[in-house]
């Protein structure tokens, strides 16, 4: 089966993303080998873009999957794929950022990462690290921007982050006019984490928007690229 080619968007630092991206994100997420196939598949029909978080708990199959489509030829180089992972907001600390980058890599398997971003403007305390601890006693008062984004910025001088950015975030929000100082422009994401309708779809990336879709049908997978 020939993959179908996905146009690229160019970000601000000039890195080429494909337009379209597939979300991991699925609660309950499949077994680890289930979505290992169902990432495989993915690549099948073309997907070069995949979109994952520590928060998520799919960086680890990614990794596989992604080592598997180099085994199958379908994928013939790293710079064919563009992996985007997010900092959880219990690492949402200066100090622990570096680190949780890092850990991600080791699960993923990779050098590094196309795209890593703030996944929430939240901070939580360091011990809550799962989905169950996000607790309202377990939100911490402030948000340290300024800090959290130079370290961004030091993942990225060190290549561990090609490009950094921030998700789920408004975009008036006060807590971005923090990072006016930053010598990089943020990345901002729009993205549609969710399955929508074809013709829905198709309006979000006529507007400019790359979208982040999920479904982990292989024919729904091909319908979506067909936009």
């Amino acid at each position: 089966m020939e993959a179908k080619k996905i146009p690229e968007v160019i970000l601000n630092s000039g890195k080429k993303m494909p337009a379209i991206g597939l979300g991991t994100g699925s609660f309950p997420l499949p077994p680890h080998e289930t979505l290992i196939s169902i990432l495989i598949d993915a690549f099948e029909v073309g997907y070069r873009h995949f979109d994952t978080a520590t928060f998520y708990g799919s960086e680890e199959p990614l990794g596989k999957a992604v080592d598997k489509a180099f085994e199958l030829g379908l994928v013939k180089s790293r710079d064919e794929v563009f992996i985007t992972s997010k900092l959880l907001p219990s690492d949402a600390h200066p100090d622990l950022v570096l680190p949780a980058l890092k850990t991600s890599l080791q699960k993923l398997g990779l050098e590094y990462v196309d795209l890593y971003l703030i996944h929430w403007p939240l901070r939580l305390k360091p011990e809550a690290t799962g989905p169950a601890d996000m607790l309202k006693e377990n939100v911490m008062p402030s948000f340290d921007m300024k800090g959290i984004w130079e370290a961004m910025e030091e993942c990225c001088r060190l290549g561990l982050g090609k490009v950094i950015g921030v998700s789920n975030f408004v975009y008036e929000s006060p807590i971005l006019k923090e990072i006016a100082f930053a010598r990089q422009k943020t990345s901002l994401r729009k993205s549609m984490t969710c399955m929508v309708i074809q013709i829905a779809l198709r309006w979000i990336y006529e507007e400019g928007v790359s979208p982040i879709v999920r479904s982990f049908n292989k024919e729904e997978m091909k319908e979506t690229l067909n936009i």
